[in-house]
């Protein structure tokens, strides 16, 4: 990869993580039940979440980067994001909960 390319690709996640903390605010509770590292998955017991339309409940997601999980242990509370990536249900954002 070039350095100007990766320069822009840093910028760009630079910026992303500085308006996550916007996007959090409005992003689903939960606590997390288990983690898989191997396999790149957490189960969290959350919260509604609206952008996909999903109740309550607690459910297995893939992780979009496994740096993800790190420093994560069970019973921690969490806020996250999930989307739908290829059929997956997939958690994008996820931070400690204050």
């Amino acid at each position: 990869m070039t350095t100007p390319l990766r320069s822009l690709l840093m910028m760009a996640g630079l910026a992303g993580s500085l308006l996550a903390g916007t996007a959090l605010a409005q992003s689903a509770e939960a606590e997390v039940r288990k983690i898989d590292r191997a396999q790149g998955k957490i189960t969290l017991r959350h919260g509604e979440i609206k952008n996909l339309d999903m109740p309550p409940m607690t459910m297995v997601f893939r992780v979009a980067d496994p740096k993800l999980l790190d420093g994560l242990a069970e019973g921690a509370k969490v806020r996250f994001d999930a989307e739908k990536i290829n059929g997956q249900y997939t958690v994008v954002r996820l931070v400690a909960a204050p």
